[in-house]
């Protein structure tokens, strides 16, 4: 599909400044279908990775719980050793009060020795009974955690597979399409070239004011300029546009969602009118591109493939909302 495309982008040998404009605007919005499915590859990427560490957390819980369950049935043991050892005093008393009764009938002291006896025995028995109970019910409780645990365990391990089919078949498509307008925007004229460059009206920044601009995550974005766009790229040679927002972050030690839908929906939303430097503003149907507010109306931004990171009017693309972090 993606080839079909690309093969409709050609411009005439003595191309008009109207054809230049047609192949700019088709080959730009291929370049955002493109980009839009690299991002939801990052996504299921970052899916199957959170699967992954469920499972892991999953397989140690149910470790956990085995070895409570050893401990549990040790307890369950010994107590049940203890009740045991009393039903057999009991047992041997009731023979010895038959005796009692024959001799020492008569003698108060023998019967309140009795008594207190019986009663300490009765008090031990009812701790003693509790308690295997308590770790009965404890062992039953721990090893009914094992199977669930280890049930939960496999259904996620099948989903897991499925989503890393998935994952290879939209690999694959993907692939495909950044070999497709990778090579188209290779062989581009010069004036082509130039044009694809400037199509989001990348500004001159000499003696333009931006105060915002020497200090925290912004700083570390415009250190990145003239850096080239990358699928999918983090840094600290290459980015892509959300790539671009993750590495700025990182360098100030604060940790953002890794692809563009999931950075807007993770921060703080802010009006237009109140936009700070730093904060980050998606763009497109869909939020399938992000640039990081520098000040003065301007973005930086890394767009698309054969343009650098470049700064640019926040407004030059059309603007899905703005958050903060």
């Amino acid at each position: 599909m993606a080839g079909a495309l690309l093969a409709s982008i050609i411009v005439p040998v003595h191309a008009s400044a109207d054809d230049i404009d047609d192949l700019i605007e088709a080959l730009e919005q291929v370049s955002h279908d493109t980009t839009a499915k690299s991002e939801e590859i990052k996504a299921l990427e970052d899916e199957i990775a959170a699967k992954e560490q469920h499972i892991d957390q999953l397989h140690a819980d149910a470790e956990a719980a085995r070895v409570d369950v050893e401990h549990a049935s040790g307890a369950r043991a010994g107590y049940q050793g203890k009740v045991n050892g009393i039903a057999q005093s009991r047992y041997r008393n009731n023979q010895q009060e038959l005796l009692l009764n024959t001799l020492d009938s008569g003698s108060p002291q023998a019967a309140i020795d009795r008594a207190a006896y019986l009663g300490a025995l009765t008090r031990s028995a009812g701790r003693t009974l509790d308690g295997l109970n308590e770790a009965t019910r404890f062992a039953t409780e721990r090893s009914d955690a094992v199977t669930r645990a280890m049930d939960e365990a496999e259904r996620e391990r099948e989903e897991l597979h499925r989503k890393r089919d998935e994952l290879e078949r939209e690999r694959e498509v993907l692939d495909e399409r950044v070999h497709e307008i990778e090579h188209r925007v290779d062989n581009l004229s010069p004036e082509e070239r130039s044009r694809w460059i400037a199509k989001d009206g990348p500004v001159d920044l000499l003696g333009l004011s931006l105060p915002g601009a020497m200090t925290g995550v912004v700083a570390s974005a415009m250190a990145q300029l003239g850096k080239p766009y990358g699928w999918g790229a983090t840094g600290p040679y290459a980015f892509d546009c959300s790539g671009l927002m993750v590495y700025a972050y990182a360098q100030n030690g604060i940790g953002i969602p890794r692809t563009s839908q999931a950075q807007l929906a993770g921060g703080t939303p802010v009006p237009l009118s109140h936009l700070q430097p730093g904060d980050i503003i998606g763009y497109f149907p869909g939020t399938t591109h992000v640039g990081m507010y520098i000040g003065n109306g301007m973005i930086v931004h890394s767009s698309d493939y054969g343009i650098p990171v470049q700064v640019v009017p926040y407004d030059s693309m059309p603007i899905s909302g703005a958050v903060r972090y």
